[in-house]
């Protein structure tokens, strides 16, 4: 005698109060898990899982990090059974915004006090990378962020850090200081020979236009290296 197959329990014969959307409305955004939050972005799920545990799956497959999640392409997440070009490009979007907010947030409120402060603020947006990219962040004269800026992106192994660009967005910003940052995709934090001879070619311009350069900190994922605190500026 045959068996009856057990029938899946979709999103939309859940309780009102276990579905996504009807709980961020009833309950507000903080009630929902990520796998839950996920799940709205997606919509739906694939013939087996309810979009809800499609998420949860995504989710497992980096450990529950959303920082993790952060660095997967689209052509990771479509690997996932249920995940076309379209809900990838939605998940890589959301985290992204993510990722903007908090930056805007550090910059409106951030005074920097040390190397750490400026690697808190950068961490977020180069620890992760996969190739280098080198940006500057313009102080006033109480150290106060006025902005940041990328000058440059390269591949693996380095990247151009243009003196005319830099001193261009200082001076046009009004800067009364400039702190350099670039990352080390490999995770090694000792600066190298062209990282020392651009620091300095750059503090000697810098100094020119009495726009001093403060520090030079070079960001990998797990921690960094600052060329004030090393006495190398």
């Amino acid at each position: 005698m045959d068996l009856e197959k057990p029938t899946r329990l979709t999103i939309p014969s859940w309780a009102e109060d276990d579905r996504p959307r009807e709980k961020l409305l009833a309950k507000g955004r903080a009630a929902l898990t990520n796998s839950e939050l996920i799940a709205i972005l997606i919509g739906s799920g694939n013939q087996e899982e309810s979009a809800v545990e499609l998420s949860k799956r995504i989710l497992d497959s980096v450990d529950q990090k959303l920082k993790e999640l952060g660095r997967c392409s689209v052509m990771d997440l479509t690997k996932f059974k249920g995940i076309g070009e379209a809900k990838a490009i939605s998940i890589v979007a959301a985290l992204e915004l993510g990722r903007r907010r908090r930056d805007e947030e550090g910059v409106e409120k951030e005074k920097i006090g040390s190397s750490r402060d400026v690697y808190v603020h950068f961490q977020g947006t180069l620890g992760d990378l996969e190739h280098e990219e080198f940006w500057i962040l313009l102080l006033d004269r109480a150290n106060r962020v006025i902005c940041k800026a990328k000058i440059s992106q390269g591949g693996v192994h380095g990247t151009v850090a243009d003196a005319k660009i830099i001193f261009r967005k200082a001076i046009e910003h009004l800067a009364a200081g400039i702190i350099l940052c670039h990352n080390h995709p490999s995770g090694n934090l000792k600066p190298s020979e062209a990282d020392i001879k651009l620091t300095k070619k750059l503090k000697s311009a810098g100094n020119d236009l009495d726009i001093p350069v403060l520090d030079h900190i070079i960001v990998a994922e797990e921690g960094y290296f600052s060329f004030a605190d090393e006495n190398l500026l």
